[in-house]
């Protein structure tokens, strides 16, 4: 068992600190909100630090799922950082989804201070984080890995190496162009359905189980059809890393189209009131089309 600090306590890094303390680890809490962070002790159990430097104090690892760039370099850097507290031997998990500029930015200066860096994006959504069953893409060394892998069990499905500092980033990028395309995709053939008069959960009851099928498909039909949006991965966020997406593609020299015109999508569902809707919401756009 380890000592261990994690950085941002929403809709993920809650659960996913719970799970660590479930599984027996020394666990210590930050949150930017310091009543967030006070009532997941009060839930919990655990230590709670008022700055991250604070939190950081004598960790063997530091875990963060914070909300963008400017928020990790917030949480890292600075004499209030977590940066500032770690000792040689370290490891620093970055669990928040950002560029891997900020990535390898951030992997350097712990690099010079000895202190290890492991950037781990997730993927499996907030019912993921909950039940501890993460798909975690990751960049680093091999040993920073092999030290902190075993930590990152208490919540992970799958936790994989893709290669060196930044990797687990583009990892986490290639999985959100999946989604949106998959995403746009089942919105317009429930949307295609209902105006055929069609049952769509009849519909999605074979197709699931053919190529078509997706977790999307399975997980996301019947809230798209009644019209529920209020759970999941909001559209503000999905945004956010479509937006990493786009910026990686036009440095990479790489042809996104479908990327680009579905985040052009999500600004309308945002136009709509649909920042904090789930991002399956992208149905509601076409019905709301399909008034005109």
């Amino acid at each position: 068992m380890a000592r261990v600090t994690f950085l941002g306590l929403g809709v993920m890094g809650g659960p996913m600190a719970a799970h660590l303390l479930r599984a027996g680890h020394e666990v210590t809490v930050y949150n930017r909100t310091a009543t967030k962070a006070q009532a997941w002790v009060d839930a919990h159990g655990g230590q709670l630090g008022e700055t991250p430097r604070a939190a950081a104090q004598d960790a063997e690892f530091v875990m963060a799922c914070v909300g963008n760039d400017d928020d990790l370099r917030a949480v890292c850097l600075g004499s209030d950082g977590a940066f500032a507290a770690m000792g040689a031997g370290t490891v620093f998990v970055d669990h928040t989804t950002v560029s891997a500029q900020v990535t390898r930015e951030l992997h350097a200066l712990a690099q010079a201070q000895d202190v290890g860096f492991v950037d781990a994006p997730v993927s499996g959504g907030q019912a993921g984080a909950e039940n501890g069953v993460l798909s975690i893409m990751c960049g680093g060394s091999q040993a920073d890995f092999d030290r902190a892998a075993p930590v990152m069990d208490a919540y992970a499905r799958v936790c994989k190496l893709m290669g060196e500092s930044g990797a687990g980033q583009i990892a986490k990028m290639m999985n959100q162009i999946c989604i949106a395309g998959l995403l746009q995709g089942l919105a317009e053939a429930l949307h295609f359905g209902e105006k055929a008069g069609m049952d769509g959960r009849a519909v999605v009851e074979v197709i699931s189980q053919g190529a078509a099928g997706s977790w999307q498909m399975v997980n996301r039909h019947a809230s798209m059809l009644d019209g529920e949006f209020d759970h999941g991965f909001a559209v503000d966020w999905m945004r956010k890393d479509l937006g990493i997406c786009l910026d990686a593609a036009d440095q990479f020299g790489a042809a996104l189209p479908m990327t680009a015109l579905v985040d052009q999508f999500y600004k309308d569902v945002q136009s709509m009131g649909g920042g904090r809707w789930d991002t399956s919401a992208l149905i509601a756009r076409l019905r709301k089309l399909g008034e005109g």
